[in-house]
């Protein structure tokens, strides 16, 4: 998740949190300045009725709440001494000039007592709080349509504001997405007052400049290295293959300088292998053109095609779809020329590969008289499955150096005998 989307997240559950308690609140405050207002009318009826009653002879009960709303009934002294004024929401049958029958309305009820010339009197007083009702109802609902709207606009302008705010890091993002070391001309930049966004500017500005120096100097060492280890091999080389030619010398003689030969040859061939590899880990291969895999893989098997004849190999390619694929043409043909070569030089005599290439996909199968090769050290440098092969071991860590820099995908497994490697070309 983005972080101005995480921002806003946690701010939106903040805002929610904190308006939805500030509703409730006043809410409940209005609730009860209601319920004030209605208990100090009851407060001020009942006044009114002791009064009217005072001045009577008699109190007579009244166990029904007449057009007065309210109703008498005797009780003891000793629970009038007990009872004190009680307020109370309750439901009771009213009925109105619209209605047919009574009907369940809510009321608010103060019941309390009084004494009229030694006697005791429970008096109950109501007042309708069908208004009232109506009145909380629409508080109710005011506040949340306040409260949803509050939300929404609150949200909104964060998301707005939080966009622009953090607008100079995306933007500082996405070119350092784009940067190269050694291709790209211009640094990542950000314009911006934030006094973090430009700290975080010249800690990457500086980091970049240090990269670049370590970049330089490795490409400086690795031209040195080829030119420097490459000539004076060829001068060996050349120079053993002279020695070779000479006539008269003994049978030992011959051997040793072929063994020396065929070593400093492994030396040239190894010493290219690791100079590949280096440039590819250092990104010095991005020259990406749209391929097609279907041709390279048809050129390269024809240029195979008599290596494969010598070992009695029968090559099957199974062209499903078209696949293309965007990437350095140079590295295309290393990763599929490798694939094939090793299929071809890991094979038995008269065994076959088979070769197939879907929409994403390219699947080399070879057989084999080994069984299954270690899974986890398949694609690491100079791993051999057998100790007399004269490879270099290098193969399919270039393979897979290839599919790091490009977020493919290769895979190894063994089914029927057969060693299958898989290259996803969808990228990770």
């Amino acid at each position: 998740m983005k972080l101005a989307n995480q921002t806003l997240k946690y701010l939106s559950i903040s805002v929610l949190v904190v308006i939805a308690l500030w509703s409730t609140i006043f809410y409940l405050f209005m609730l009860e300045v209601i319920h004030d207002n209605i208990d100090e009318e009851l407060e001020n009826q009942k006044r009114l009725i002791i009064q009217e009653l005072a001045s009577e002879a008699i109190v007579a009960p009244d166990l029904e709440f007449g057009i007065n709303n309210y109703k008498v009934r005797e009780i003891s002294e000793k629970q009038a001494v007990k009872m004190q004024n009680v307020y109370r929401d309750t439901m009771l049958y009213m009925q109105d000039d619209d209605d047919p029958e009574p009907e369940l309305e809510p009321v608010r009820m103060l019941t309390t007592a009084f004494e009229h010339k030694g006697h005791y009197y429970e008096l109950s007083i109501i007042n309708s709080m069908i208004e009232e009702s109506d009145l909380i109802k629409n508080l109710f609902y005011s506040v949340l349509i306040l409260f949803m709207l509050l939300v929404i606009s609150i949200v909104s302008i964060n998301k707005i504001v939080i966009e622009r705010l953090w607008s100079p890091l995306y933007r500082f993002l996405d070119q350092l997405t784009k940067f190269r070391l050694g291709k790209s001309g211009d640094k990542p930049a950000m314009d911006t007052n934030i006094q973090e966004f430009k700290d975080l500017q010249l800690a990457v500005t500086t980091l970049i400049r240090h990269n670049e120096e370590t970049y330089e100097q490795q490409k400086q060492f690795i031209g040195n290295a080829s030119h420097e280890l490459q000539t004076p091999l060829a001068i060996m080389i050349n120079k053993l293959e002279m020695m070779a030619e000479i006539e008269g010398l003994q049978p030992e003689q011959s051997n040793a300088i072929a063994e020396v030969l065929n070593t400093a040859e492994r030396l040239a061939r190894l010493n290219k292998s690791l100079l590949l590899l280096t440039k590819i880990e250092n990104k010095q291969f991005l020259n990406n053109e749209d391929l097609s895999i279907n041709k390279l893989v048809t050129d390269i098997v024809d240029e195979l095609e008599d290596i494969a004849a010598f070992k009695h190999i029968k090559i099957n390619v199974v062209l499903e779809q078209e696949l293309s694929v965007r990437l350095d043409s140079a590295l295309a043909n290393i990763i599929v020329s490798n694939l094939i070569r090793n299929a071809l030089f890991h094979n038995m005599e008269g065994g076959e590969v088979t070769i197939a290439v879907t929409r994403n996909t390219l699947s080399i199968a070879n057989t084999s008289i080994q069984g299954a090769l270690d899974t986890e050290q398949v694609f690491s440098r100079f791993y051999k499955s057998d100790s007399s092969s004269k490879g270099s071991g290098l193969g399919l860590a270039i393979v897979r150096a290839i599919c790091n820099l490009y977020g493919f995908h290769i895979a190894y497994q063994y089914e029927n005998n057969e060693h299958i490697f898989k290259l996803d070309f969808h990228q990770v």
